[in-house]
């Protein structure tokens, strides 16, 4: 069955495509529209855009959370034809203009390896940069709605995201927050990420519906869970490096399972030695 969005707020929606798992959010103010994130592929791209065009005819803006290839290949598909205005943390930019190539095959490494019937359509997508470039924080106002865009600090990635609609009490987290799975560390910066989501908190409210990366929407409460275990893997792979334990020890106990947990750490390590 072809995704469709869900309202989840006044007039925000949020569609989630179900091989990855990987969530998109439509704001819809007067006469304007937003997308965050734009999927995998052209193909999902397509049907995406069709489900957008099911909600409102109005154009729409995008807003990718960050580089990774389920939140951003798509962007040709949605904003080249025609041109609509494109907007991610300055980073972004920069690896989509200037890094391209790398990016696709780094992608689709991995889709050979975990999603192989994605890799086809994966690779034949051309990608698209951001237009519009956020270093801290901007503003936008998509049919009389202010939206907030604001990079909290390395956690994900280097270059996430988040979007705050404060007027429907909706926070778009990316990949930053995660329901579906453990977090991701593959790009992370494990000891910095728990400050990002302390960043991304004041934001929220008791009632407010944050939006993750991958899977249901969650409440506050799901995320200050999730922010204390990040805290207590990072404040591990500190004392871990300070008394020489190796990775594969500390992650036998340590938060999110020792496979998710290797990764933090030998990122972490990376960090403290400076490499």
């Amino acid at each position: 069955m072809t995704p469709r969005f869900v309202e989840v707020a006044d007039r925000v929606y949020v569609l989630t495509e179900p091989l990855l798992d990987v969530n998109v959010t439509l704001v819809v103010g007067d006469g304007a529209a937003l997308l965050v994130d734009t999927l995998s592929t052209a193909g999902q791209a397509a049907e995406l855009a069709a489900a957008a065009r099911a909600v409102t005819a109005a154009p729409w803006t995008i807003v990718n959370t960050h580089h990774h290839f389920d939140h951003c290949f798509g962007n040709a598909v949605l904003a080249a034809d025609p041109p609509r205005p494109v907007h991610a943390h300055e980073r972004v930019t920069a690896a989509l203009r200037d890094h391209p190539d790398r990016l696709r095959r780094e992608a689709y490494a991995e889709v050979v390896a975990h999603w192989p019937a994605l890799a086809p359509g994966l690779a034949a997508t051309a990608l698209l940069a951001p237009t519009h470039s956020v270093r801290t924080e901007a503003v936008l106002d998509v049919g009389g709605r202010r939206v907030l865009l604001r990079h909290p600090g390395p956690g994900h990635t280097d270059g996430d995201l988040v979007v705050h609609v404060p007027d429907a009490d909706v926070l778009v987290a990316g990949d930053l927050v995660e329901q579906s799975g453990p977090p991701d560390f593959s790009d992370a910066h494990p000891l910095s990420w728990p400050d990002a989501v302390t960043d991304l908190l004041r934001l929220t409210t008791p009632a407010t519906v944050v939006v993750p990366g991958h899977g249901r929407p969650v409440d506050a409460g799901f995320v200050r869970a999730q922010h204390a275990r990040l805290a207590e893997l990072a404040a591990l792979i500190r004392a871990g490096h300070r008394d020489g334990v190796a990775p594969d020890r500390l992650a036998a106990d340590a938060p999110f399972g020792p496979r998710t947990a290797r990764t933090a750490i030998r990122r972490g390590y990376a960090e403290l030695d400076a490499t």
